[in-house]
């Protein structure tokens, strides 16, 4: 298990070598940019402080859920009417003030509440694995490539994870491929492959181009996911609440996913402490909508964003390439805008360039 890497620098750059950025912690006057942690290790953490937590009852039913009904009587006063039941495939029944759809993209809680969704598949693939290099790294490197973004994201010691996006067809030879020869084109994709590196003036210090470290070894299996943006028309319904990919899903290109998902959660937990600080029903939808006024039109903004740069990144046509420079070089030349797009990317700041 590889502990959590702390990331200093975030170097981006497109094929063409026309252009780059380079975020630093020192932007934003902060030690470091974010944190890398792996899933496992996030989730084994958030379970042991679960079960070590001993001021609430906790009971986890290893089944899934068939069907939900909300409201059981017509009697609008009974005890029941405030109740969600929720009926498990092992035939076990559990009722509850509050159900929080917490199950990711293909959420049933969602489709049992009848809460509809936007949105559309985009026509690539990420490719996800974990790799070896030959140095220890602290930067998160990220290229446009003509089919989408590769990135190589550090997450302690000589690892790091790839995220690497690409065609269908291209993702499914990547995952066939040896070892060797996928080694070979996840190097050949980082550095001189597919268009030189950037014909950029040297900048001093921390801010000058490097080439990212050589990968040498695969550490993990390659696995293939399908891409695509959805965002739910509610993010709350009668005794139900949408966090994280159960409310949303966009396009990996910028890490923003798990980012999003974190903020629904804290957003949604300080809602729900001031509900039981004024003893109110926790399941009742005047309260619930506070959170959805808080998290609907943050996470539609990043949404927007992230597929605006999607689609400016999948055309390879002279006049976009050299607009796409010139974005690269306002962001690395124009110092506010690089603060603001860091604070903007790392949470610290809920909307885009505020001056």
């Amino acid at each position: 298990m590889v502990l959590p890497s702390f990331c200093y620098f975030l170097q981006v750059w497109d094929y063409t070598g026309l252009g780059y950025t380079k975020y630093t912690a020192s932007d934003v006057e902060t030690d470091i940019l974010g944190c890398v942690v792996e899933n496992r290790v996030l989730q084994s953490s958030l379970l042991s402080c679960l079960q070590n937590n001993t001021e609430f009852q906790k009971t986890v039913y290893p089944s899934r859920l068939t069907s939900m009904t909300v409201g059981l009587l017509t009697k609008t006063n009974s005890a029941a009417s405030r109740m969600a039941k929720l009926d498990l495939c092992d035939g076990t029944s559990l009722f509850a003030k509050l159900v929080v759809g917490a199950d990711g993209g293909k959420s049933r809680v969602r489709e049992l509440a009848g809460i509809k969704t936007t949105g559309w598949n985009y026509s690539q693939n990420a490719v996800i694995c974990t790799v070896k290099h030959t140095a220890e790294n602290h930067c998160a490197w990220q290229r446009f490539l003509p089919a989408g973004p590769i990135a190589l994201l550090p997450i302690g010691d000589k690892f790091s994870n790839i995220v690497w996006t690409m065609t269908p067809r291209e993702a499914s030879d990547c995952k066939a491929m040896s070892e060797d020869d996928f080694l070979k084109s996840v190097n050949h994709a980082l550095d001189y492959g597919y268009g030189p590196h950037p014909h950029a003036e040297s900048f001093p210090g921390d801010k000058s181009w490097e080439v990212p470290p050589k990968v040498i070894e695969l550490a993990s299996e390659r696995m293939v996911f399908p891409l695509s943006l959805k965002h739910a028309k509610d993010y709350v319904a009668n005794r139900v609440v949408l966090i994280g990919d159960a409310a949303h899903t966009v396009h990996p290109l910028a890490g923003q996913g798990v980012n999003l998902g974190f903020g629904d959660a804290s957003a949604f937990s300080k809602i729900i402490a001031d509900g039981v600080a004024v003893g109110a029903d926790l399941g009742e939808l005047s309260l619930l909508k506070k959170y959805e006024a808080e998290r609907k039109p943050a996470n539609f903004m990043m949404t927007a964003i992230l597929d605006g740069f999607q689609k400016a990144y999948s055309v390879d046509l002279g006049p976009v390439n050299i607009l796409r420079a010139a974005a690269f070089q306002v962001a690395q030349y124009v110092s506010p805008i690089r603060r603001n797009i860091i604070s903007y990317a790392t949470g610290r700041q809920k909307w885009p360039l505020l001056f």
